[in-house]
């Protein structure tokens, strides 16, 4: 099924759980994989690590499933793959991200993690491309996301829908990242609503509430993965310095050439932090 023709997440009186747990049974289907264990949305600079965590089964376009969008962002693949990890678990990787701007609605943004849920995965990797504030990083540079401010002025959550966002990005899988590699650095994640890079104005607005990275991605994502029960390890690709942090006007052929040259290693490093899960 093409989501482009028909997307059933635009019909508000249908279940996005529904139909996320039928989107579940298909790649159950197609991949051969009954229950999958792990996920990851693999973001700008991040996607080689699905070549690396383990054996690919299967590897399905992501419009074939129910309610999943064709990328819009050079950088996203736009597929499925099933990958068994040399534990005997599964993984699934995620290509095809919504993003918020792209104005689908929210449902469509975070229908990628609901599925993981509803695929029976308990840990949600959530990775991006973003800009840092902390004049110390460089491009190229991974850390793990601590915490979020989301100034989207949305969320996943409908109705009367009470969620306790305390340990959204567990302490638990950023420690064992840590002990994969002791040099990465943390802070907190700023989504801003996109696609227009953040002014310097609003990237000093975002450090002065706490913010030390600034992107378009990743908090609904991780609101709805704690919603479905599932524990969130979140991690930037520090792809160029924030607006009036960086000396050069921003562009995305530089995220894009950053996530590029980094690639290499920030995959190899998240291998080995989904080894040691």
């Amino acid at each position: 099924m093409s989501s482009e023709v028909s997307n059933p997440l635009d019909q508000p009186d249908l279940s996005p759980f529904e139909i996320a747990r039928e989107a579940a049974g298909q790649i159950a289907e197609k991949t051969g994989i009954e229950k999958h264990d792990i996920a990851l949305t693999l973001g700008s600079g991040w996607a080689k690590a699905a070549d690396l965590i383990g054996e690919t089964i299967a590897t399905i376009p992501a419009t074939d499933i129910v309610g999943f969008s064709a990328p819009a962002v050079v950088g996203h693949v736009g597929s499925l793959r099933s990958v068994r990890l040399p534990n005997g678990k599964h993984a699934l990787v995620i290509g095809a991200r919504t993003h918020y701007y792209e104005n689908h609605g929210v449902r469509r943004v975070v229908h990628s993690v609901r599925t993981a849920a509803a695929a029976g995965a308990s840990v949600m990797i959530l990775t991006n491309g973003a800009g840092g504030i902390r004049e110390t990083w460089t491009p190229g540079q991974p850390v793990l996301i601590s915490d979020h401010i989301n100034l989207t002025a949305n969320s996943p959550l409908e109705g009367a829908t009470f969620i306790d966002l305390t340990d959204l990005y567990s302490r638990r899988l950023r420690d064992l990242a840590r002990e994969v590699d002791a040099s990465l650095d943390e802070g907190v994640y700023v989504q801003f609503r996109g696609p227009h890079y953040e002014t310097p104005a609003e990237v000093q607005m975002a450090k002065t509430i706490g913010g030390h990275i600034v992107g378009m991605s990743t908090a609904l994502e991780a609101i709805a993965a704690r919603e479905a029960g599932m524990e969130v390890l979140g991690m930037s690709l520090i792809t160029n310095l924030a607006a009036g942090i960086s000396p050069t006007p921003l562009s995305h052929a530089e995220v894009i050439e950053a996530g590029r040259s980094a690639e290499p290693v920030i995959s190899a490093l998240l291998a080995r932090i989904v080894a040691a899960l």
